[in-house]
């Protein structure tokens, strides 16, 4: 009986160190996706707008960007705050 308890707290403590790994692989997955730059051509078939428009966004200061011989350059967590900022919940219930 006692070697059960011992085999059980041994798989407990298994399956926390497991659930440890996972929460640090997410978190650090997470951390390089919100670092992560890409192009223009990207941005613009990600959010199906054209090449004019993600220039507007770039010259009202709406999205900031970097720029690298003559190529736009956007952070990912830019996109999705644009995108949180101009969210609304639909008002038909």
């Amino acid at each position: 009986m006692n070697a059960h308890l011992e085999h059980i707290a041994s798989l407990s403590q298994d399956v926390k160190e497991i659930k440890e790994a996972l929460h640090f692989i997410a978190k650090s997955s997470l951390m390089q996706l919100k670092d992560e730059w890409i192009d223009g051509q990207i941005v613009m078939q990600t959010l199906h707008i054209s090449q004019r428009t993600l220039q507007s966004l770039r010259d009202n200061g709406t999205l900031p960007f970097s720029r690298i011989n003559g190529k736009f350059y956007y952070k990912v967590t830019d996109i999705q705050e644009l995108l949180e900022a101009n969210y609304t919940k639909s008002k038909i219930r």
